[in-house]
């Protein structure tokens, strides 16, 4: 019995529900508001001491972390494959895996952050955003206390689209050798990546790898939004702009090398 406990609109959560769709896998889904802070609940907490989506309850036990959570279907469900056969391939992919969770993930925060959610936020002094946003979450506190109520400072925003843009250039290097980041063989390294990609498309940054700029990464992102897997994990509703009104740039206003 699989249960996954995620939100429509979140990166991880899109990135454990590629990796189900892509095994076949049947599981029971339980949507967590998020602006409710449903994510905050003790009964949630209980499960996952961190406070955030997704998370993956197999037969009564949780496992956490969107990566960890692929990493593991993976291992229980071998059938349909999504990590490389060899261990130097493993690594390799586990490589990507551990940028992408420090370096994109934590990039893409920033102008979603700026671009979609700050109406929560509004009418809100410093002190009571503190203690009733910042102060209140385990894992993302001083994320929170850096944004504040009235956003990311524009220093903020103009570094995690130099690390998207980073990011991308790796990308574009690494699918020189194959049409996916490890060559020919689509692992999970893929799909950790996709919904960032997707996120920052949907902010309005495309224009970081389009237009020729980097053709190999703007064909894996055609190809990854053409599997079934990938277009079942983004219904109406999955994308920021399908509900919120996004700001177009989320605030940037640098000029796109």
């Amino acid at each position: 019995m699989l249960t996954l406990y995620h939100a429509m609109h979140s990166t991880c959560s899109q990135k454990a529900r590629i990796c189900l769709f892509e095994k076949g896998l049947e599981f029971e889904s339980r949507l967590v508001d998020l602006a409710g802070k449903e994510q905050l609940a003790p009964e949630y907490l209980k499960l996952n001491p961190n406070g955030v989506v997704p998370t993956l309850v197999h037969d009564g036990d949780p496992v956490t972390d969107s990566s960890v959570i692929c990493e593991y279907l993976d291992e229980q469900f071998p059938q349909l494959p999504l990590s490389p056969p060899d261990a130097l391939g493993r690594a390799r992919m586990r490589a990507w895996l551990r940028f992408i969770d420090e370096v994109p993930t934590a990039a893409v925060r920033v102008p979603s952050f700026n671009g979609a959610f700050l109406y929560r936020f509004k009418g809100l002094d410093a002190e009571r955003f503190k203690q009733e946003q910042a102060d209140v979450r385990p894992l993302r506190k001083h994320f929170y206390r850096r944004m504040g109520p009235d956003g990311f400072s524009q220093a903020d925003i103009e570094a995690s689209v130099e690390q998207i843009a980073r990011t991308v250039e790796r990308m574009e290097h690494a699918l020189d050798k194959g049409p996916w980041l490890l060559g020919e063989r689509y692992t999970i390294a893929d799909i950790t990546v996709a919904p960032l990609i997707d996120r920052m498309a949907d902010l309005g940054f495309s224009d970081i790898w389009s237009d020729g700029r980097r053709p190999r990464v703007s064909d894996w992102y055609r190809r990854m939004r053409e599997r079934p897997a990938f277009q079942r994990a983004f219904p109406k509703g999955a994308r920021l702009s399908d509900f919120l009104k996004v700001v177009p740039r989320a605030g940037y206003t640098g000029v796109m090398k």
